[in-house]
């Protein structure tokens, strides 16, 4: 196995500036600081610039996030609704488990980021045990993350958590582990129980 992105980069498309310019403003500080902390990798996976027509989606997917050291969730309602992507958030928890078995991870492998909440609240897949940030008071008014000092911190933190799963996995990662052979769990369930619709009595 080779560690070839530091961050796997899960989020709904948008077809809007809104959502847009958020993915781009954080892609650009993750990327900014977590170059230092890296060897030859990239510091991100995202699907929309580095897959082609034509490629294999679910294997290259599979692949990328069994390559990557963490995965960041973009989380929306949007995002939940989406069978794909909560595919993609299953399969790091499969990843996440088999690195338990290698070293004692000093965190979870999913970090999520908070960009618009649920009017219900969120899910206890992002809100449940390890760290979310919470970055909902974005706007498009808002400066770029990585110059703004309300979400410096916030960024100082995940790029931090990342390096430290970076150098545990580089020690401990077995040599012949097959990224090629990684394969997308099926389709998980819904992770909000509908309650069933009041008809007019």
């Amino acid at each position: 196995m080779a560690i070839r992105h530091g961050c796997f980069i899960s989020y709904a498309h948008g077809h809007h500036a809104y959502m847009s310019r958020f993915k781009s403003d954080l892609m650009e500080a993750l990327a900014c600081y977590l170059e230092p902390h890296f060897d030859n990798e990239d510091e991100l996976f995202v699907d929309s610039a580095q897959l082609g027509g034509g490629d294999d989606l679910d294997q290259r997917i599979a692949q990328a996030l069994c390559e990557s050291v963490c995965m960041i969730v973009i989380y929306t309602p949007r995002y939940e609704a989406h069978a794909y992507t909560r595919r993609e958030y299953a399969a790091m928890q499969r990843i996440e488990a088999e690195r338990s078995a290698w070293y004692r991870l000093p965190s979870h492998l999913i970090i999520p980021v908070i960009m618009t909440r649920h009017p219900a609240g969120l899910p206890p897949q992002i809100a449940g045990p390890g760290m979310y940030v919470d970055f909902s008071r974005y706007t498009l008014a808002s400066n770029s993350f990585k110059s703004n000092p309300e979400f410096l911190p916030e960024i100082e933190k995940i790029v931090l958590r990342i390096a430290e799963h970076y150098h545990c996995l580089k020690r401990y990662m077995p040599p012949r582990h097959d990224c090629s052979k990684a394969v997308l769990p099926d389709i998980p369930p819904e992770w909000r129980v509908l309650p069933p619709p009041n008809f007019p009595r």
